[in-house]
């Protein structure tokens, strides 16, 4: 394949699946601008190595990694703006479950103020779908580091849900 093929492989493979990696980002950083900031750093990144991405057997998980180890690295080096946020996600559908009685809108700050770790194995898990194994695959960690984040940021959830149940009633914890 020809450089020129790859970059119209890369152009293929960006429209068709841009818009879920973009959703991935804004989940990530909480942020529109800094959602924008990540994919497309993150698919420089990719694109400077697409010859060999484009033949794995999974060139998206590989680019959802990328995203979150450049996400950390760039929080590590304090380059990125505290985070800012929002009310609701675009692109995204919730369903309500039948005894829900917590909306998305009360529940995103909480899943926003998570750590960084935690909140990317939610995201993954929850919002994207991404089964255990897929999930530790793209953080590059043991199932095992996945199974406990997600058991902590649950708890922290469940505290934080508790907290803003009691606020509602009047109760202090």
């Amino acid at each position: 394949m020809s450089a020129e093929d790859h970059a119209v492989d890369f152009v293929e493979f960006v429209s068709a699946r841009g818009s879920a990696l973009y959703r991935l980002a804004f989940l990530l950083t909480a942020s529109t601008p800094a959602a924008e900031d990540l994919l497309q750093t993150s698919l420089e990144k990719c694109f400077a190595r697409w010859e060999k991405v484009s033949r794995m057997d999974a060139p998206e998980a590989y680019v959802r990694r990328v995203m979150v180890n450049t996400l950390v690295s760039h929080r590590r080096s304090l380059s990125w703006r505290r985070e800012v946020l929002r009310a609701e996600v675009p692109g995204l559908i919730v369903e309500p479950a039948q005894d829900a009685v917590l909306d998305h809108a009360q529940l995103w700050p909480l899943v926003c103020a998570l750590p960084e770790g935690q909140r990317a194995v939610i995201v993954l898990r929850y919002y994207e779908d991404q089964s255990p194994i897929e999930t530790a695959e793209i953080l590059g960690c043991a199932v095992g580091t996945v199974k406990s984040q997600t058991s902590d940021a649950m708890r922290a959830l469940r505290r934080g849900i508790s907290a803003m149940r009691s606020q509602e009633v009047g109760v202090e914890t």
